[in-house]
């Protein structure tokens, strides 16, 4: 399996057998200006109808779109959908959230979306074991780095990979990955978008994988 970081909290996940999943597309503006997404794809999760993750329209081929909380089996994919919040008051400030977990290729990866509240034991208990979180730490619009920190503690992922914080391509009033990354250890930076992960080669201690967007 490969996970390439398009930008923001965009992926591409791709199964050995090729079937290609791309998660949260944005819409390129004048503050988010990463490329355009001009990928196809099998299959698109979107984790709220923000324009900077459900830009469906930009994705090429005829993918299923999954958005909607509940477990789903699309094109030989396992995808659980957990119900959160945008922001740490029950949705009162910017609406719902999923969470979707997925496993491709015996490794289960899950991507928080624009998760904005500390995990509940129901919420880590519905998302199960977690090989790759794909996890947002900017703040402000989502968790910030010391709440990112305990949902990684909750769940004990063995991969993480940080996504939507400031960078050049990102002007969104959000901070950077550097205060997530502060004291912590096995932090492996890349100089590529993409890093190939399989079940057997996972790491034994959780790391942490930066990686550069594609975008």
């Amino acid at each position: 399996m490969k996970v390439q970081w398009l930008g923001h909290a965009s992926f591409l996940i791709t199964s050995d057998s090729g079937l290609r999943i791309i998660t949260d597309p944005y819409a390129p503006d004048e503050r988010l200006t990463y490329g355009p997404i001009d990928e196809t794809a099998d299959i698109v999760t979107v984790s709220h109808g923000h324009s900077d993750h459900a830009n469906v329209a930009a994705v090429k081929g005829r993918p299923e779109v999954v958005s909607s909380k509940g477990r789903h089996h699309v094109k030989g994919i396992n995808i659980v959908g957990v119900p959160t919040f945008h922001d740490d008051r029950k949705g009162s400030q910017r609406g719902s959230n999923i969470v979707f977990c997925m496993s491709v290729d015996g490794v289960n990866v899950c991507h928080l979306g624009d998760l904005g509240h500390p995990l509940g034991r129901d919420q880590a208990r519905e998302m199960g074991q977690v090989d790759v979180l794909l996890l947002p730490v900017g703040g402000y619009y989502t968790i910030d780095a010391n709440v990112a920190t305990q949902v990684c503690q909750r769940i004990e992922p063995r991969v993480i990979i940080p996504m939507h914080f400031h960078n050049p391509k990102c002007s969104f009033p959000i901070a950077n990955v550097e205060p997530f990354l502060a004291g912590k250890r096995n932090v492996r930076r890349l100089d590529s978008s993409e890093v190939e992960l399989h079940q057997e080669t996972l790491p034994a201690e959780t790391e942490i994988i930066v990686l550069k967007p594609a975008k």
